[in-house]
């Protein structure tokens, strides 16, 4: 199966009635002066618009970051086959990635992360983050819009090994995309079960998070702490929730994105940017991030 089965235009009106034809033909008309922007649907511009609360201006910086990004940190967005990329097939292996079926009271969707492998040599971030990015697309493209979005961090099992297989260009890289380009309404970061090892990756990811992404940044040392933000019953069976075996729901959702390998490989191809046709100046991932030399791996024994 090539296509995704997508949400349709329709359906996001009925979702919100903020939600104008009006904006999204001035977007369309937008869109026809960029020529380095791929083709868009109107179900993916009313994605851009909700994430900015219906704003134009910034939705077009939205937009323009969202396929820039992808297409200049290809470690993130670049063979992504769920079937033929072997890097990516051992990531599947090591960390689930699900959209959970409960939301909170608010009415926010949750994404739950945890690794099914413990062993930190087993553990390749810019895997990681390809499989989250190749999750996310599959649940934009089906759900659509929502209230907000939370992502819930299991730390259980991630340990200095871990962490020292970060780096700060790629934490700078993946935080960049998060609040700059993700068109989603992102309303938590949520790390449950964390230890010591959570203030070596803080201390690695706060000079690149917005004070608004502070503000939404939770750590959890207990499932009570967890449950003011976050029904425990939407959790997977086995961290302390009624959801079914994380398991079972990361081969679930596993399964959906393989059959849809089609779509990811023709996605590849055309969800990018051409510089040599952008109006003014074209952009290199050094301009969005600066020079890899200037930071230092975290080198841990």
């Amino acid at each position: 199966m090539s296509i995704i089965p997508r949400i349709s235009y329709e359906e996001e009106l009925g979702k919100s009635s903020d939600l104008k034809d009006s904006d999204i033909e001035i977007l369309r008309e937008w869109l026809k002066k960029q020529p380095h922007l791929p083709k868009m649907t109107d179900s993916e511009l009313a994605w851009f618009l909700h994430s900015n609360y219906y704003q134009l201006e910034p939705t077009k910086t939205t937009i323009d970051t969202y396929y820039t990004v992808r297409t200049h940190v290809p470690e993130f967005f670049a063979n992504r086959d769920p079937l033929g990329t072997k890097a990516l097939r051992q990531i599947m292996q090591v960390v689930a990635q699900v959209p959970l079926e409960r939301t909170t009271k608010e009415g926010y969707k949750i994404i739950f992360a945890k690794l099914m492998d413990i062993e930190p040599s087993h553990y390749n971030y810019n895997e990681a983050v390809k499989y989250f990015s190749m999750v996310m697309d599959y649940w934009l493209y089906t759900e659509g819009t929502g209230i907000g979005h939370i992502i819930l961090v299991d730390m259980e099992g991630f340990n200095l090994g871990h962490a020292g297989r970060l780096t700060p260009m790629g934490l700078k890289k993946f935080l960049y995309y998060l609040q700059e380009g993700l068109p989603v309404r992102l309303k938590g970061l949520h790390f449950m079960n964390t230890t010591a090892v959570m203030d070596i990756i803080l201390n690695m990811m706060k000079p690149f998070m917005k004070k608004e992404l502070m503000n939404v940044l939770h750590l959890h040392s207990t499932l009570e702490s967890v449950a003011r933000f976050i029904p425990l019953e939407a959790l997977p069976t086995d961290v302390g929730g009624k959801a079914g075996l994380l398991k079972d729901l990361h081969e679930s959702y596993a399964k959906k994105i393989e059959a849809h390998r089609l779509w990811y490989l023709e996605d590849e191809m055309k969800g990018c940017v051409n510089e040599a046709l952008r109006p003014g100046k074209s952009k290199n991932a050094m301009d969005l991030f600066g020079m890899e030399g200037s930071f230092k791996k975290l080198e841990i024994d």
